[in-house]
């Protein structure tokens, strides 16, 4: 498809040499070196991150009780946030449904006497 060849190679350094400068050269060159260089520690900490991950272990036991607690409630919490809203609205009719019952028998009250 593309091959570069000694003419092409030569052609694209002198359109980069114009577009840049001699003078902005140097510079763009150390950027971009110091782009590379943060970009491949980026790459090998994550790397290193996806080692350590499996040895760690799933979850540690608390020694204090107040941190057992505070774990095991933090597990109920995320139960209840995986549950879906379906459950929420039907308990929300039937609450509606009582406050208009509700309403209902005060003006009737009102009415007979």
């Amino acid at each position: 498809m593309f091959d570069p060849s000694a003419p092409h190679i030569i052609i694209l350094l002198i359109v980069v040499l114009l577009l840049f400068g001699s003078t902005r050269l140097p510079g763009a060159a150390q950027a971009l070196g110091k782009s590379l260089h943060i970009f491949r520690r980026s790459v090998k900490g994550l790397e290193d991150e996806k080692d350590a991950a499996p040895q760690a272990p799933a979850r540690l036991p608390a020694a204090d009780p107040a941190q057992a607690q505070i774990a095991e409630l933090q597990r109920q919490v995320a139960e209840l946030q995986r549950q879906p809203a379906g459950g929420a609205a039907g308990n929300g009719a039937a609450g509606n449904g009582m406050a208009q019952a509700g309403a209902a028998e005060p003006a009737g009250d009102s009415t007979s006497s």
